[in-house]
């Protein structure tokens, strides 16, 4: 059973046409005429026509100069975090190599993308830590070259996240945003050489441009409108559960914000805290509407309700505020991330805690896991064969090509039998 308490308004199906054929026209544009449409489209959309797009080392050392010192410490702090937890990620991803049969071993290797580029956005919020993310995991992975670009705001990209992207060693970092940022990446232009991959959030139409490069280079996911979900019961404190939704609900007008509790009364709490909260937040134009349209509380009759909800919904972000924590832990399967107990919330992975922010939304959560140093590596495979394995494996290989009317697939196989059993005229 399950009773909504308050329920997202029905979402509007939006102009996407309008989007996907301004993403193509932009994208065919830069593919004709390379620099020069970048440029237009820069000059166009964020006043920005510099020299060069490429950021120098005497303007990071600029921007690092300007931060103060316990921002520039509390960088470096979360860019190792992600870093630590990348390198353990990935010493759990070994090579493999076994003789699954007398003389016929077969194996797999683990290689790096040769080339990535990273989009770090900059649009209602200069998103620091997005740099961090995007950057840290192809590097650990391996990858030989991974560049990062991100839009100008006002003299160029926010210092901050300059410094970021320098922290996460980026090998080349430029002042380019937007579709035509991606449109370089992907296709190159004479400053910019084509990368094999492109990663990171952004709006609606970074999102497009990714899915319309898909295939002319890799991706990583298509995130939508950031979301979290939250399950709790009687022993969560509303006013944490709310914070929590509104904390989310900040990032823009379309964020979905739920919680899903086991307690009626809890839910009532939450929503008189919610409203309370709100008119105290800097930022609460943006958190009041995406409360009222896009905020939900369901409430269930049961802890395994709450995980069929869950799941169903399959969020983003999904925090767990109740008695038992670890039991829902076994249970759950369909979400971006998991934050067990009122001492883990959603900030700590978006900032600072070193699990990976580029995550899942639009419950593609059923299908995929969020950006991590596997992302950028290629699990590719290998056979070695003795002769008497190759002639006991090209039997069966040749009556299946037979069998399927591919027969000078069944002559490569059979022509193996001949070779190691007898001469082959």
């Amino acid at each position: 059973m399950r009773e909504y308490l308050k329920r997202a308004a029905p979402k509007e199906a939006g102009d996407r046409r309008a989007i996907e054929e301004t993403v193509r026209g932009i994208l065919e544009d830069v593919r004709r005429r390379g620099e020069e449409a970048v440029r237009e489209y820069s000059r166009r959309f964020d006043g920005w026509d510099p020299p060069h797009f490429r950021v120098t080392e005497e303007e990071i050392e600029r921007a690092r100069r300007s931060l103060p010192a316990e921002l520039l410490e509390d960088i470096e702090f979360a860019a190792e975090q992600v870093r630590s937890f990348a390198r353990l990620q990935r010493e759990t991803l070994g090579p493999l190599e076994v003789e699954i049969r007398p003389g016929v071993i077969l194996g797999h290797r683990h290689t790096p993308v040769a080339s990535v580029g990273c989009y770090v956005p900059g649009g209602r919020y200069p998103l620091i830590a997005s740099a961090l993310m995007s950057i840290i995991p192809p590097k650990v992975a391996g990858v030989e070259r991974v560049i990062a670009c991100a839009p100008p705001r006002g003299e160029g990209i926010y210092a901050a996240t300059l410094v970021a992207m320098a922290v996460a060693g980026a090998d080349e970092i430029y002042c380019l945003g937007g579709v035509q940022a991606l449109a370089a990446m992907a296709y190159g232009i004479p400053e910019i050489r084509p990368v094999d991959m492109i990663v990171g959030p952004g709006n609606a139409y970074v999102v497009e441009a990714k899915r319309q490069l898909f295939g002319t280079v890799g991706v990583d996911l298509l995130a939508g409108p950031t979301e979290i979900l939250v399950i709790a019961d009687e022993s969560a404190d509303p006013h944490v559960v709310a914070a929590d939704l509104l904390g989310q609900a900040e990032h823009g007008p379309d964020s979905p914000a739920v919680l899903v509790t086991t307690s009626r009364d809890l839910g009532i709490r939450v929503l008189e805290e919610v409203e309370r909260l709100i008119p105290q937040l800097p930022t609460h134009e943006v958190v009041r509407v995406a409360w009222r349209d896009r905020g939900e509380v369901v409430w269930v009759d049961s802890e395994e309700e709450a995980v069929a909800v869950a799941d169903e919904y399959a969020p983003e972000h999904l925090e767990v505020q109740t008695r038992n924590p670890s039991w829902y832990l076994e249970r759950l399967r369909n979400y971006g991330t998991l934050f067990l107990g009122e001492e883990s919330t959603v900030v700590y992975s978006d900032k600072a805690i070193g699990t990976n922010h580029i995550l899942p939304t639009g419950r593609a959560a059923r299908f995929t896991g969020g950006l991590w140093v596997g992302k950028f590596l290629k699990t590719v495979t290998y056979q070695r064969l003795s002769r008497e394995g190759s002639v006991e494996v090209a039997r069966r290989a040749a009556r299946i090509s037979e069998a399927e009317g591919m027969m000078a697939h069944a002559y490569t196989a059979r022509l193996r039998i001949h070779r190691y059993t007898r001469p082959f005229p």
